[in-house]
């Protein structure tokens, strides 16, 4: 297949694997840029830019929700570390992190955020979930109503020199939700063994 010995060629699998699971960060990059990631995962991948991210983006935080699918209100808020972080706390604080960057962030809204893991016992693991899941879907309806995403952001991230553009908004999203999607992973993992969710 042409695609593989150009991937081939150019040195760009890893060293563990032989399929397209194991291609580096570089080749990842030119996987999407070449058109030939459509169809990885569980649906094509429209070639357009915002749909790429969006798509990965949304395979995080549905990786996120699945972790808490099956467990009792005391499993979901039960700490699993000595920092007391847990699958529940783990989404709301996700919840508050799209409404930061997204809303606060890029549209410059005086909204306030829960970033917390704390969840207060009167508020449901449901509550909780479908909370995470408005905000998603906030923030995809924000990104494709973008003009561009090399739009930049109407505030300053605290802490941060200047403006983010939306494409490094969105890129970071990637990467915090995967970072938590792998947290809820273990978690899960320690209390009942079930893995890969």
């Amino acid at each position: 297949m042409q695609v593989v010995r150009l991937q081939r060629r150019a040195g760009l699998f890893s060293s563990v694997g032989s399929g397209f699971e194991s291609l580096t960060p570089y080749a990842w990059i030119l996987w999407l840029d070449l058109g030939l990631g459509r169809g990885v995962g569980s649906g094509a991948v429209d070639d357009a830019e915002p749909e790429v991210l969006l798509f990965f983006l949304n395979k995080m935080r549905n990786a996120v929700v699945r972790t808490s699918e099956g467990l009792t209100e005391a499993r979901l808020r039960a700490p699993g570390v000595a920092s007391g972080t847990n699958i529940l706390g783990l989404i709301q604080h996700l919840t508050g992190v799209e409404e930061h960057w997204f809303r606060v962030v890029f549209l410059g809204e005086d909204l306030a955020v829960e970033k917390s893991m704390q969840v207060p016992g009167d508020v449901s693991a449901a509550d909780v979930v479908a909370a995470y899941r408005r905000a998603c879907a906030h923030s995809d309806e924000i990104v494709r109503g973008s003009p561009d995403l090399g739009t930049l952001a109407r505030a300053v991230n605290p802490g941060e020199p200047r403006r983010a553009a939306l494409r490094r908004i969105v890129a970071h999203m990637i990467e915090e939700t995967g970072r938590h999607a792998g947290h809820a992973d273990i978690l899960r993992e320690q209390i009942d063994n079930v893995t890969g969710r």
